[in-house]
């Protein structure tokens, strides 16, 4: 699934109840909603590449499907491997979409895989254009993303923002 993202420690603000955190399933559902809205806004970075390919377009697929209640859990975490796999030998920018709809599928099984949704697709924004561009294009991604957090939700992703911001490449940095 690419590099780890997850701290060793879990936040359990972002644990769901029925393991033992404070996470309601309304809001492990919004964060699947966020994390696929923004692996949805960078995934044209894959298809423009490899336009016959539908991994990555499934899975966010199947985590709607899963925000909808049409599938179980356990689906929608089998589903997070294929554009995993779709991203392997591509360019920066089509590699690190695929890569974010990975990453927000598997929010059904781990909450905290909103981030990697979010970092992923800063990093397919930044790397789709030159490199003296690539603070600025990251920066809007990043500020068009914090526009997209439901408002319940809006201070939990900052701080976990803030939080694990080392480990997420540092996209989400002023």
């Amino acid at each position: 699934m690419g590099p780890v993202i997850l701290p060793s420690v879990r936040d359990p603000r972002l644990i769901t109840l029925r393991r033992g955190g404070t996470l309601t399933d309304e809001h492990h559902v919004l964060l699947a909603e966020w994390a696929a809205l923004c692996a949805e806004h960078v995934l044209p970075l894959f298809e423009q590449e490899q336009p016959g390919d539908r991994r990555p377009r499934e899975a966010i697929e199947v985590g709607r499907a899963w925000i909808r209640g049409e599938v179980r859990m356990t689906a929608a975490h089998s589903a997070a491997f294929a554009p995993n796999a779709a991203a392997r030998g591509l360019s920066a920018p089509a590699k690190f979409a695929a890569l974010a709809a990975g990453q927000a599928v598997a929010v059904a099984h781990v909450a905290a895989h909103d981030l990697g949704a979010a970092a992923y697709a800063i990093r397919a924004v930044a790397a789709s254009v030159p490199p003296d561009g690539a603070d600025a294009a990251r920066l809007r991604e990043r500020d068009w993303q914090r526009e997209q957090i439901p408002a319940e939700l809006r201070e939990l992703v900052l701080d976990d923002q803030r939080r694990r911001s080392e480990i997420c490449w540092h996209v989400f940095d002023d």
